[in-house]
C-alpha cells in the first residue's frame, strides 16, 4: 500500500512595526530640487505561507492627514482638495496582488494603489533584507521598498506654470520605505 503525503501550508501573520518602519515621496520642485516628505502614521499587514514571501498578501492603509514635509503651510495645502482632500479622502490603500523574486534579495510588488477613490496597478521594488529576532525573541522580518508613481493619474492634478517654462511640481512622485514586520504569535 502506497503512503500519499499531503504538505498543507501553514499561514503566517506578520504585523508592521511602526517604530522601526518609515514612508516615504520625493518630487521634483521647480524642476530644479527635490523636496521630500513622509507620511507619519500607516499601518500594514503580511501574510505569508510559512517563510515563504513569494506567496503572500500585504495590505497597506495610509492615514492621508499624517503627511509631513516640514513646512506647515506645504502640508495644509497637500491635505486640501487640491491635492488628497483629506476630508473626503481620509485613507490611501494599498493592496498587493503579487510578490516574485527576481533575484537573490530582490523581488517585485504589484498591487493596487488606491488614492482619491482612484484605484491603479502599480510595481514596486523590493529589497528583502531578511529575517532575524530581536534581543526580546521576536521574529521579524525587514523590507526595503521603492518606486515611483505619476500623480495626475490619481487626480492629484494642482500645479502652477513656471515663468521660465517648465512647472513647480513634477508629476512623478518618487516612494520609499523602510518597513520591519514582527511575526505573530
Amino acid at each position: 500500500m502506497e503512503t500519499t503525503t499531503v504538505k498543507t501550508s501553514t499561514k503566517t501573520k506578520w504585523a508592521l512595526d511602526p517604530t522601526h518602519s518609515e514612508l516615504a515621496f520625493n518630487v521634483r520642485h521647480m524642476m530644479i530640487t527635490n523636496v521630500k516628505g513622509e507620511f507619519r502614521k500607516f499601518d500594514a499587514s503580511l501574510v505569508t505561507d510559512g517563510n515563504d514571501f513569494t506567496k503572500s498578501s500585504i495590505d497597506v492603509t495610509i492615514d492621508a492627514a499624517s503627511i509631513f514635509t516640514n513646512e506647515d503651510q506645504r502640508d495644509g495645502h497637500l491635505k486640501s482638495a487640491d491635492f488628497f482632500d483629506v476630508e473626503n479622502h481620509p485613507t490611501l490603500t494599498f493592496r498587493g496582488t503579487s510578490f516574485k523574486k527576481v533575484g537573490e534579495d530582490a523581488y517585485k510588488l504589484t498591487g493596487i494603489l488606491t488614492i482619491k477613490d482612484v484605484s491603479k496597478e502599480v510595481e514596486l521594488d523590493v529589497e528583502f533584507g531578511g529575517i532575524n529576532k530581536d534581543p526580546w525573541g521576536n521574529e521579524k522580518a525587514g523590507f526595503s521598498v521603492t518606486g515611483k508613481i505619476n500623480r495626475k493619474d490619481f487626480g492629484l492634478n494642482w500645479n502652477a506654470a513656471l515663468e521660465t517654462g517648465g512647472v513647480l511640481v513634477s508629476e512623478e512622485v518618487k516612494i520609499s520605505a523602510e518597513v520591519q514586520f514582527v511575526k505573530q504569535a
